[in-house]
Formats: structure tokens, sequence, C-alpha cells
């Protein structure tokens, strides 16, 4: 199979608008609706950014084990689908946390292939480690109004396709511990075939999740 490389332009862009750690829930569980086993979610975003509220949400979308929280210091957690959920016989989420892991080998060895077909795979810090899993994926990239995209274009980072800014080697995002209401922006880029064509996920209105 010959996987896109790391640099491959995306197909297409999408950008939302949150206002709540809420309605950044539900978005993950609106994603969640349109994935399906064998997906792979490349998910960046600093402390604080809603990662993790994100992963929730696909995971109650996907009808999972209860109980996500950042898998920082064992790498991978493994939330199986649940019989009486809202989608019974649908895919296990695979949560993983490549932070530590410096290269593409190193996430070979934590032997993702076995669970990739069953599952929806959720890679924090993934870019640059996990292209090679998969010839088709999502990235979703999460940002604070505070320290994130409106922090980097003002130090002078170059805008990225969707308006997402990519930030010069010397902007430190600087984003709180704390998932609070801050608004946020959302980006969503599909890689691949399995993404050609673009899901439809609508943008949450203020106080409506």
């Amino acid at each position: 199979m010959n996987l896109p490389a790391a640099g491959t332009a995306p197909l297409w862009v999408q950008t939302l608008k949150v206002s709540t750690a809420e309605q950044t829930h539900a978005l993950g569980a609106a994603l969640a609706e349109v994935l399906r086993a064998g997906d792979l979610l490349v998910l960046t975003g600093e402390l604080g950014a809603g990662k993790t509220t994100f992963t929730q949400g696909l995971g109650e979308g996907l009808g999972v084990r209860e109980g996500i929280i950042s898998p920082t210091f064992v790498l991978v957690r493994i939330h199986p689908n649940l019989p009486d959920g809202p989608r019974p016989g649908g895919p296990d989420l695979v949560h993983v946390d490549a932070y530590r892991l410096g290269s593409a080998s190193e996430i070979d060895d934590i032997d993702l292939e076995n669970t990739l077909d069953s599952s929806v795979t959720v890679v924090e810090w993934g870019r640059d480690r996990v292209e090679h899993l998969s010839e088709s994926r999502l990235e979703v990239e999460l940002h604070r109004s505070i320290g994130g995209a409106a922090a980097a274009q003002a130090a002078g980072g170059s805008a990225a396709p969707g308006g997402s800014a990519t930030p010069d080697a010397e902007v430190v995002l600087d984003f709180g511990a704390e998932d609070d209401d801050e608004p946020r922006t959302i980006i969503i880029r599909g890689f691949g075939p399995r993404w050609a064509d673009q899901p439809v996920l609508k943008q949450a209105s203020e106080g409506t999740p």
C-alpha cells in the first residue's frame, strides 16, 4: 500500500468555533456519527485546548465505556464498545498519547496495527508519527483563543489552510491546564480516500451544544 506522505495536502479543511467545553464535547459526539472501524484521528492541542473533552464526546457518540481521560502515563487506553450503548456492535475506541514517543518506529513498538482495523484510533500528538499506519486520516487541531492561533498570528506565525496558524519555533503557546469555557477554534482536515467527501458538521451556536 502506498501511503500518503506526512506533508501531503489535505483534501479539505473545515474550521469550527465553539464557546464552551460542552460544545467541544458535542462536536466530538457529532463527528463520531460518521466514524467507523479502521478510522484514524490525529489530535493536536496543548494543555487545556480541549483534547480530552473532544475525545470524551467521540466516546459518547461511539457508545464505548466511559472513563476517558488523558492516557499520558500509560500511552494507550482501550475503551470497548458497550452492547447496551447507542451503537451496539460498533468499534472500540483506542486512545493514544504519543507525546513521549519520538518517532514512527516507537509508534510501531506499541502495536497499534493489532487494533487499527477493528477500532477508531485517536492519537494525541500523533502528527509526523502515525501517518504510515493508514492511507486515510482525520487531523483535528484545537486552539484556545488565548495562546493559540491568535497568539501565533500576533507573534508572526504563518497561516495554515483553514485559518489555523503555524507558530514560529520561538512562539510559546501559553495554554492553561484547565479545560474551561474559553472559546476555541477546531480545525479538521481530511486526508486519503476514506475522506474524499467531507463529513457534515454544523457550527455550534452560542449556548447550544
